[in-house]
């Protein structure tokens, strides 16, 4: 919910099956209730929040995987090239549940479950 819906048309132009939370579920719902969703549907979920991330390293789960967006500038344009740019290079460790976090000069693939020294940095 803390992504605009105008992303998933511009992320899905890129062949991706690609959902929008408020198209599918609660606006209301817990972050625990949407990552319950994603992993349920074999989603990738893609966030501007961190709390993900820290229910992923707390319950120490091996998915879903999640994008986490780590910049100030949302507009649609540019978010979707990160996005794309992301699922290209990390797709293996996406594959097998990871944490990516995405900025427009690095990213950084973190392979679920956290807290074990599973970290790699591009």
């Amino acid at each position: 919910m803390n992504l605009s819906p105008d992303l998933a048309p511009g992320i899905a132009a890129y062949g991706h099956d690609v959902v929008h939370w408020s198209h599918i579920g609660d606006h209301r719902a817990t972050d625990v209730s949407i990552l319950s969703w994603a992993r349920e549907h074999g989603r990738v979920l893609v966030t501007h929040d961190l709390d993900f991330a820290a229910i992923l390293a707390a319950t120490e789960v091996t998915g879903p995987s999640v994008l986490q967006i780590r910049q100030q500038d949302l507009l649609a344009a540019d978010v979707v090239r990160l996005v794309v740019n992301a699922i290209t290079t990390a797709t293996p460790a996406l594959d097998i549940g990871a944490v990516v976090t995405i900025q427009e000069d690095r990213s950084r693939i973190r392979i679920l479950p956290l807290g074990r020294g599973n970290t790699g940095r591009h």
